[in-house]
């Protein structure tokens, strides 16, 4: 006689009787929450707080053009001009078209980077806090990894990935904390490890790091993954793409079309190639998330909150006096919220994402009438 577990769904039972044994293993990823409130006050999901380039409308307009006429027809499904102006974009790094790979955000694209290049005998490592998809990929693919502790300032330290594995991976900066790993330990990593791939996640570089695309041509194991969703406002349009050696991008290619030949629709490619090519607004927009992020990590210090250093478009923070836990209860009862991760060694740290400097200051007055302490807000 077969077992079969019972689950309950909106309140009535039901056998789940034809779902695989992986499935049942599975612990999916649970991402931010997206509420629909009037007058929200939203920084929990590190979302950009300004508008995508201008040109991302135009373009989206002039290909909705004839009244979508171009809909009709499959998209190009290897979006070749969308890697034409990445390429251009980093061409003081030699980076071709060749060496592309794109998908439908970064998410996908590490997706594929997981069963392409990290599936292994050796176990993979990656930090212990970290982005929290990593071992949700990890399970899905049936990946053995080892979460390396990360040391007690949050920092990533080489030395602890000296082991054999079959990959690393890691952001850069490392989310949540907001942490940099400097370039040159990035090289040292790649040339310790140059058997497995070193998969650096650079969702967050542009609001204060120098970027491994620098070190592509010269180590045939590494891979950078970026998106379009922080830096350049189009988290809706889901964006995201790979760099590498051509074999690292052969091998994604293959898996891309064994699962997915068309992954970029035609209004996210036109999107994408404007986004991409306007420097001038994504220059105005990441300077103005830097300045606001310099300027409330500065004034949480003054409230009493220890603060890490943060080169992404959030900051992570505590107060020794406060639950992390009851500050973002009642910050949501302000209409204002913010992420608290309940893990192990974070679960009194909230991440913060860099609003608009009138959402920070929102912010700021909330956590002093909390925290019970009188700050002059500019």
């Amino acid at each position: 006689m077969v077992a079969y577990a019972t689950f309950t769904l909106t309140g009535q039972p039901f056998m789940s009787r034809y779902w695989s044994s992986l499935v049942h293993r599975l612990m999916p990823y649970v991402p931010g929450e997206q509420p629909r409130l009037p007058n929200l006050v939203k920084l929990n999901t590190n979302e950009n707080p300004y508008p995508p380039s201008p040109r991302v409308d135009a373009a989206i307009a002039e290909e909705m053009a004839n009244g979508g006429e171009s809909l009709r027809l499959y998209p190009d499904p290897g979006a070749e001009r969308l890697k034409a102006a990445i390429a251009i974009r980093y061409m003081q790094f030699g980076i071709t078209p060749q060496q592309i790979f794109v998908g439908n955000g970064s998410d996908e694209v590490l997706a594929h980077v997981f069963m392409a290049l990290l599936k292994h005998e050796l176990p993979i490592f990656f930090p212990d806090i970290t982005y929290s998809f990593y071992p949700v990929y990890c399970g899905l693919y049936e990946i053995a990894h080892v979460a390396v502790p990360l040391d007690e300032n949050f920092e990533i330290r080489c030395e602890d990935y000296a082991a054999a594995n079959g990959g690393i991976i890691f952001p850069n900066p490392n989310a949540p904390t907001g942490r940099l790993l400097p370039l040159s330990a990035i090289e040292r990593l790649l040339l310790t490890h140059h058997r497995s791939v070193v998969v650096i996640d650079e969702a967050y570089i542009d609001f204060g790091g120098e970027s491994a695309l620098a070190l592509v041509n010269q180590h045939p194991n590494l891979l950078v993954v970026h998106t379009l969703s922080k830096s350049r406002s189009l988290a809706g349009l889901r964006v995201g793409y790979a760099v590498g050696h051509h074999d690292l991008i052969e091998a994604l290619e293959r898996v891309k079309n064994s699962f997915n030949s068309y992954p970029l629709d035609r209004l996210a490619i036109a999107g994408a190639v404007a986004a991409i090519g306007d420097q001038e607004h994504f220059e105005i927009t990441r300077q103005a998330v830097i300045s606001s992020r310099e300027a409330l990590r500065s004034t949480l210090l003054r409230l009493g909150f220890e603060v890490q250093p943060s080169a992404a478009n959030f900051i992570f923070a505590r107060h020794p006096q406060h639950d992390a836990g009851q500050l973002a209860a009642a910050l949501r009862q302000r209409g204002i919220i913010v992420r608290h991760f309940r893990l192990p060694r974070i679960d009194q740290y909230l991440r913060i994402t860099i609003g608009t400097d009138a959402q920070c200051a929102l912010l700021v007055k909330a956590l002093a009438e909390i925290v019970g302490e009188s700050i002059l807000i500019a």
